[in-house]
């Protein structure tokens, strides 16, 4: 992403896990995880919305951790379709946590963009069943056609995050909007919609910063 990004190999669930980690110039407030976009049709750390949003996060002073899932670029092990990469994500929030001295009472926020959308989702679902509370949950262009993204509210009501983006383009050509609507409407989940966008957002990727880093912003602390 910049000469100040690192690129290391961390013990993952099927051997070892290539992450890149982008640090804030001060001490990080908090952990953000990106997931990337569909390992079988191009997707790695270096998508350019994953480093997008990447970059959203250290501007906001989270230390931001891109893993490249299971059987992508230096990553050991194969694509599993889910269950798999949500493992991966959740051993880099864990590995993290400890490399840099975080507690479990610093911020974490999880983001992902199209299949890392659905990734992030579900282990957002899986640490609210564990009680652990997540500060941010940030989708773009999530995969709610192909995959189970998980619903925004558990079934008793609760939030899943504290606080909740979900970002997509008018014109997603992957991920039809109607789509997207059809599963925010259940959970009267408001959905950010950026007119004239694809699902890459070419040509938007500094605005889509922008918007994550202002509702951000807005929020209360």
């Amino acid at each position: 992403m910049n000469r100040a990004t690192r690129r290391e190999r961390i013990d993952g669930p099927a051997g070892p896990l290539e992450v890149a980690l982008d640090l804030p110039a001060q001490a990080p407030r908090g952990l953000a995880l990106v997931a990337h976009p569909h390992p079988l049709q191009g997707g790695t750390l270096d998508n350019k919305v994953a480093q997008t949003l990447a970059r959203a996060w250290v501007q906001l002073g989270f230390a931001a951790v891109r893993p490249n899932f299971r059987g992508v670029g230096a990553s050991e092990g194969s694509y599993t379709g889910g269950p798999g990469e949500i493992e991966d994500l959740h051993a880099a929030l864990l590995y993290f946590e400890r490399d840099l001295g975080l507690t479990q009472d610093a911020m974490l926020a999880l983001s992902g963009f199209s299949f890392g959308g659905f990734v992030a989702s579900r282990l957002c679902a899986q640490l609210h069943g564990q009680g652990r509370e997540v500060h941010h949950l940030c989708l773009v262009g999530p995969a709610v056609a192909s995959f189970d993204v998980a619903p925004l509210r558990a079934a008793d009501g609760a939030t899943l995050a504290r606080r909740m983006l979900v970002v997509h383009g008018e014109r997603d050509e992957v991920v039809p909007l109607a789509a997207v609507m059809e599963w925010a409407r259940p959970q009267s989940q408001p959905v950010l919609v950026v007119p004239g966008a694809g699902h890459f957002f070419h040509g938007m990727l500094t605005p889509l910063k922008d918007w994550v880093c202002a509702w951000h912003a807005t929020l209360p602390a």
